[in-house]
């Protein structure tokens, strides 16, 4: 089994271009970050090269955090700041050769914000051949937010009809919005383009909580792709990381 690590939550106390060569010496397969823009890319093209391990993927922008935005894809009148935030994001991801973008559509519902975003993600998969990606986040962590539930998300993705939009799989939002977490796993392979984990309810690490990840992960021995291990370590990353190794044995 081969996993990922998110640099958003893992090593984040360390400039990305470190935190690219920590994830490297703990022994992950690639990395996977939130918001990179304020690295030059090309400083972290330079230590993915110089570790071989490969950028999964980013997300864009989510507009003005000052003011509490998680993202513009499905705000209805702010359709050239979004499509400026994919564009950005694409533009990144090609310097550092991220397989993937997700890309994040903020707080919102109702016709127009479907509509909105629809639009948007067909604009994002037209602008490129990369994964685009949707995420449901979960509504304790993030109330409100447009996308909220797989079958939303399936249904934008059939809507949308585009070959490269595909799901991104959080374990944890799922576990904490829907629960079954397993069970829906199989049933949405088909448009899964990436797995993310962490445990239930706390998003620590994936060795405690409510999901027995033995069970996940077994269930998803035949996943070839790593698994982005996206989990708030709460102190120091590598004190955290004996569930990686318990998970390949």
């Amino acid at each position: 089994m081969k996993f990922s690590a998110n640099l958003g939550f893992l090593w984040a106390d360390r400039p990305l271009p470190d935190a690219v060569h920590a994830a490297h010496a703990a022994g992950f397969d690639a990395v996977e970050c939130h918001w990179p823009y304020d690295t030059p890319a090309q400083e972290v093209k330079a230590a993915l090269d110089a570790t071989g391990l490969p950028m999964l993927g980013l997300n864009t922008r989510r507009g003005g955090v000052a003011v509490g935005e998680n993202g513009l894809a499905a705000l209805p009148g702010r359709e050239d700041e979004a499509r400026a935030a994919i564009e950005e994001s694409i533009a990144y991801a090609s310097v550092v050769n991220a397989g993937a973008i997700h890309v994040m559509c903020g707080f919102g519902h109702g016709d127009a914000a479907h509509a909105t975003f629809v639009n948007n993600l067909r604009f994002a998969c037209a602008a490129t051949d990369k994964t685009i990606l949707i995420e449901p986040l979960n509504r304790h962590d993030a109330p409100g937010y447009f996308l909220s539930t797989t079958d939303q998300a399936r249904a934008i993705i059939e809507k949308v009809a585009a070959p490269n939009l595909k799901l991104m799989f959080d374990c944890y939002h799922v576990g904490r919005n829907e629960g079954d977490v397993t069970t829906r796993l199989g049933a949405l392979r088909d448009i899964i383009g990436h797995i993310q984990f962490a445990s239930v309810p706390d998003r620590g690490a994936p060795d405690h909580g409510e999901l027995d990840y033995a069970h996940i992960f077994a269930a998803l021995a035949d996943w070839s792709a790593p698994l982005g291990a996206e989990y708030k370590p709460g102190g120091d990353t590598d004190a955290t990381l004996g569930w990686m190794a318990r998970s390949r044995g």
